[in-house]
């Protein structure tokens, strides 16, 4: 948005702010946030990458299509336990998740 544009609109009383100060996150829970989006986007890497439907994950992973979706899409339901669960099945390694992790970071640190 141009800058004239949204100093135009706080004059007319909007307020514009991230989703952690919309939400009121804290820290923690911010970060926790941004790793299950970061681990939800390599998930979905690896499905596409060996070409599986969100319905051919779910089987491998014994859940339901609907649970891949908030997988992927960062859901704050879904648990760190079930991402990493999943990605592990969907034949990521170890350091595929350290890359997903620190990648988290590096994006939050910039």
């Amino acid at each position: 948005m141009k800058s004239s544009k949204q100093k135009g609109l706080e004059e007319q009383g909007w307020k514009f702010g991230d989703t952690a100060e919309f939400l009121e996150l804290s820290e923690e829970e911010q970060a926790i946030l941004e790793l299950k989006m970061s681990l939800g986007k390599q998930l979905k890497l690896f499905r596409v990458r060996n070409n599986w439907t969100q319905v051919q994950f779910s089987r491998i992973v014994k859940s339901s299509q609907s649970r891949v979706a908030k997988m992927e899409s960062g859901d704050p339901s879904v648990s760190l336990d079930l991402l990493f669960k999943s990605l592990l099945a969907s034949g990521a390694t170890k350091q595929d998740l350290a890359q997903a992790i620190t990648s988290n970071i590096a994006v939050k640190s910039t």
